[in-house]
């Protein structure tokens, strides 16, 4: 499944996964019907582009991707790698549950609805609020995918799922002046991966794509001091021309000036120089 996280941020903050256990609920629920149900095909050919793009990810996740109702661009989605007989399961749940065995995503794992059904395929969708932020299209019987199985699947941005699935993932989400969460897509940070033993650093990831750039607090010298722009100083006066970014994490609060190399964040106890990460630098 594509994802849209930028490439900075894959390279350190994925490895620093906590999945977390769930609490035992049931997989598929009752729930409530949305206003609108999605009424378009359950099957939509889908096409594999050389991109990184919601636009490339949408085309991917074929007839989930247009199930979705994001209140932003779509994160993730697409096809299902084949399975051998006896992978698949023997009744459309069955084949939801092989949906999270197969392919492992990074999305809740309970709590789906049947939004349309047909004789081969049905659309699971988990809701927030009455839309649909995550859909699996399961298929029954296509070649080399014997029994029920993925055929297709999309999530929304994981700012856009319920607090209590997003707490126990890797990124830490901010919210913007409003109080409104800001998708991960255009800023998340995290603690670094505990593999390389950069656990008491910090990365901070901000920009989508190409223009993505990453940051990091280091107050134990964890890092390889030659994968930052500029020595991490946990005591710094605010530079005049900062601005405040209006975004929050907890108790801290991001500023920027018109030098990309560093941002800072204010905290109770002042202001922090957080410098920028090398482009390519990240841990094995």
């Amino acid at each position: 499944m594509r994802g849209r996280l930028a490439a900075t941020t894959v390279l350190v903050a994925s490895a620093a996964v906590a999945c977390g256990s769930e609490q035992a609920q049931d997989l598929v629920v009752a729930g409530t019907p949305p206003v609108a149900p999605y009424s378009g095909p359950l099957h939509v050919p889908a096409r594999n582009l050389d991109e990184d793009s919601a636009r490339a990810t949408r085309i991917e996740s074929g007839a989930a991707g247009r199930a979705l109702e994001c209140d932003g661009e779509i994160y993730s989605g697409g096809g299902s790698e084949p399975w051998s007989e006896g992978d698949g399961g023997a009744t459309p749940e069955e084949g939801l549950e092989t949906y999270f065995e197969i392919e492992q995503p990074d999305v809740p794992r309970h709590g789906y609805r049947v939004e349309r059904e047909e004789k081969d395929r049905v659309l699971y969708s988990f809701d927030v609020g009455g839309r649909t932020k995550v859909a699996v299209i399961v298929a029954k019987d296509r070649k080399n995918r014997p029994g029920w199985g993925p055929e297709t699947s999309a999530s929304c941005d994981p700012s856009e799922l319920p607090a209590s699935f997003t707490d126990k993932q890797w990124y830490e989400i901010w919210t913007d002046r409003h109080g409104k969460r800001v998708p991960i897509t255009k800023l998340n940070s995290s603690v670094g991966p505990q593999h390389c033993d950069w656990q008491k650093a910090h990365f901070l990831s901000l920009g989508e794509g190409r223009n993505g750039r990453l940051y990091a607090r280091d107050p134990d010298r964890v890092l390889p001091q030659d994968m930052l722009t500029s020595p991490y100083d946990s005591h710094v006066r605010m530079p005049a021309g900062a601005h405040d970014t209006g975004y929050r994490f907890q108790d801290w609060q991001l500023w920027l000036t018109d030098d990309p190399s560093t941002v800072y964040v204010r905290t109770p106890d002042g202001v922090e120089a957080w410098p920028r990460v090398q482009d390519g630098f990240g841990c094995a």
